[in-house]
C-alpha cells in the first residue's frame, strides 16, 4: 500500500447515506465521525465528565429550559471558513426539517419544521436551544453528542441544495462539509469510501489518505492483509483472529461495542404475535453454543437492551437453549406442530452461520424458519418499513445514556404510519403503553439510584414480554500489519478514530 495512505478492509455494505443528519447505519457513522465534530463529547470512560468540542463552555438558564453554547475560537471546517454559531443552529434546524431516521434524537425536545428557527438560534458566537420541557441538562447534551449533531458548514452544504433538500442529496451520495480529522471525497456504495487528511481540522490525519475497501468475505480480507494489500482488517473471523494473534508481524486491538444483535419478531404475523411464542423462540436458541463454535472472540451472549458498559446494563443471562420447554410454550399458544415464518439476515459473516444455527434449533422445537440474505442495508431498509416476520439486525447506542436503548426498545405511541419517531418497537409492530410509559419516566427520574432500578426492572420484563430476541454484544477486533499503528476503537461506533493512525 502507499506510504502515505492507510487502507482498511471493512463491511459497508450497510451504509444507506453519509449525511450525519441522516447517517443511522455502524460502518457510515464510524467514517462520519472522522470527518465532522460535535459541540461536545462525554468521556467514554466516564460518561458523566462532558468535554467541550467545537463548543468551548456551555450554561443552562434556572427554568431549565434553555440551554446556550459558546463557541471555540479558531476552529476551522475544511474549506477554511470558521465554525460559527450560524453554522450549529443550521445543523440543529437541518435535522429537524428533513426529519430522517435520526431525528427523534433531537426532536423529542419539543422541536417542529414550525418551531426550530425559534427555538435554535445563533447570536454571534453563542448558539441558544430552548426545549419544551424541564429535563436533566446532561440527557441534552448526550443527545447533542450524537451524529445527528455534527455540525455543518452551512455556505457548503446550501449551495448543494436541490431544492428543499438543504443539501442533502450532495451529502448523502458521498461529500463532506465537516471540520474534522479527514474530509469525505468518495463513496461507493458497497466498493470503497475515500478520505483526505483535512488540514484545517483542529486535530489532521496523519496520513494523507484514508481508504476503506468493502471486502465481505473474512478469507479474502485476511488474504489481502498477508500480501501486504491492505493494512487494516475489521472483519475477521475468530479462528483467523487466533491465527494473527499468534504472529509477532501482526496487532490485534481489541474492543467492546455497544452493538446489540437481536431478532426482531413483527407483531403483525399471527404466530408471533402470541407472548407463548416469542418466548418459545427466546428458550429455543443455544445462545451459548453459537457464542462458542462461530463467534467465540467477536461476540458474548448478551441479552437486555442495555449493552455492559452502560448505567444499570444488566449481564445476567435467563435464556437457554431448553427445546421441551420452548415445544410445551408453543403447545400452549395452539401451535404444537410448529409453523412456518421467514426471516431476514445479513449475508456477510457471522450473520449467515448465526442464522443456519438459529435455522437449526427453531426447527427442533417445530418452527420452519425460511432464511433471507441479503446485504445488510436491504434488512435495515426491510426492517424500517416494517415488511420483515423476523429479522436479525444490530442496534448500535446513539449517545451514552440509558435512554438511547430503552427509548427504541419500549416507546412507541403511535403504531401508525403517520408516528414519526420511528423507534425499533414501531418498527416491529409492538405498542405497548405500559413499556412507553415506564421508558419515559425512567428519562425524567431525577435520582441517579432509582433510575437505574428503573432500567434495570425495565430490561427484566423487557426480556419477558417483549418481541425482540437479544442474543449477544459485539467485542471488535481489528487487526493491523505491525507497521500500522495509532487506531483507536470505542464503545459507540462514531467515536472510533482514524485521526492518529501511522505507519512505519
Amino acid at each position: 500500500t502507499p506510504k502515505d495512505a492507510v487502507i482498511m478492509a471493512f463491511t459497508i455494505d450497510d451504509i444507506v447515506s453519509m449525511d450525519p443528519q441522516e447517517s443511522f447505519e455502524f460502518s457510515g457513522e464510524e467514517v462520519l465521525g472522522n470527518c465532522y465534530d460535535r459541540l461536545i463529547l462525554p468521556d467514554l470512560k466516564d460518561p458523566t465528565i462532558i468535554k467541550p468540542g467545537l463548543a468551548a463552555s456551555w450554561s443552562t438558564s434556572e427554568d431549565g429550559l434553555t440551554t446556550s453554547f459558546k463557541m471555540a475560537p479558531g476552529r476551522k471546517f475544511a474549506s477554511g471558513a470558521p465554525v460559527t454559531a450560524e453554522d450549529a443552529a443550521f445543523t440543529l434546524q437541518r435535522a429537524v426539517i428533513l426529519n430522517k431516521s435520526p431525528a427523534f434524537i433531537i426532536t423529542q425536545f419539543g422541536f417542529t419544521p414550525e418551531n426550530v428557527r425559534e427555538k435554535i438560534t445563533a447570536k454571534d458566537d453563542t448558539l441558544t436551544l430552548t426545549i419544551a420541557e424541564k429535563g436533566s441538562p446532561l440527557f441534552l447534551l448526550y443527545c447533542l453528542s450524537a451524529m445527528v449533531g455534527s455540525v455543518v458548514e452551512k455556505k457548503v452544504v446550501m449551495a448543494h441544495a436541490s431544492g428543499d433538500d438543504l443539501g442533502n442529496g450532495w451529502l448523502k451520495s458521498g461529500n463532506s462539509a465537516g471540520s474534522g480529522p479527514y474530509v469525505l471525497k468518495s463513496w461507493r456504495a458497497s466498493e470503497s469510501i475515500v478520505c483526505e487528511s483535512n488540514p484545517n481540522s483542529a486535530t489532521p490525519g496523519k496520513m494523507r489518505r484514508f481508504i476503506v475497501q468493502h471486502r465481505a468475505e473474512p478469507a479474502t480480507q485476511l488474504l489481502g492483509l498477508q500480501k501486504g494489500d491492505i493494512d487494516i482488517a475489521r472483519n475477521l473471523s475468530p479462528d483467523q483472529l487466533t491465527m494473527l494473534g499468534k504472529d509477532a508481524d501482526y496487532t490485534l486491538l481489541v474492543s467492546p461495542k455497544s452493538y446489540i444483535n437481536y431478532l426482531a419478531l413483527n407483531q403483525n404475523h399471527p404466530m408471533l404475535s402470541k407472548p407463548e411464542v416469542r418466548q418459545a423462540i427466546k428458550w429455543a436458541i443455544d445462545y451459548q453454543g453459537i457464542a462458542a463454535n462461530i463467534t467465540p472472540s467477536t461476540y458474548k451472549p448478551h441479552q437486555a437492551f442495555l449493552p455492559e458498559g452502560f448505567p444499570g446494563a444488566l449481564n445476567d443471562l435467563p435464556f437457554k437453549k431448553d427445546i421441551p420447554r420452548a415445544k410445551k410454550l408453543l403447545a400452549d399458544a395452539g401451535v404444537p406442530d410448529g409453523f412456518e415464518v421467514t426471516m431476514d439476515h445479513p449475508s456477510v459473516a457471522p450473520f449467515s452461520d448465526i442464522a443456519q444455527a438459529i435455522q437449526a434449533n427453531l426447527a427442533e422445537a417445530g418452527i420452519k424458519l425460511t432464511l433471507i440474505a441479503g446485504e445488510q442495508k436491504q434488512v435495515i431498509t426491510k426492517t424500517r418499513a416494517r415488511q420483515h416476520q423476523i429479522a436479525m439486525v444490530r442496534w448500535g447506542s446513539d449517545y451514552m445514556d440509558p435512554h438511547s436503548n430503552a427509548e427504541t426498545f419500549n416507546i412507541n405511541t403511535d403504531n401508525t404510519d403517520a408516528q414519526k419517531n420511528r423507534t425499533l418497537a414501531w418498527r416491529s409492530n409492538w405498542k405497548d403503553d405500559d413499556f412507553t410509559a415506564r421508558a419515559i419516566e425512567a428519562l425524567k427520574e431525577p435520582d441517579a439510584g432509582r433510575r437505574i432500578s428503573d432500567y434495570e426492572r425495565l430490561q427484566r420484563d423487557h426480556q419477558e414480554r417483549s418481541p425482540f430476541v437479544i442474543m449477544s454484544q459485539q467485542i471488535e477486533v481489528a487487526a493491523m500489519r505491525k507497521s500500522t499503528t495509532g487506531l483507536e476503537l470505542a464503545l459507540l461506533s462514531d467515536r472510533s478514530s482514524y485521526a492518529d493512525v501511522t505507519k512505519a
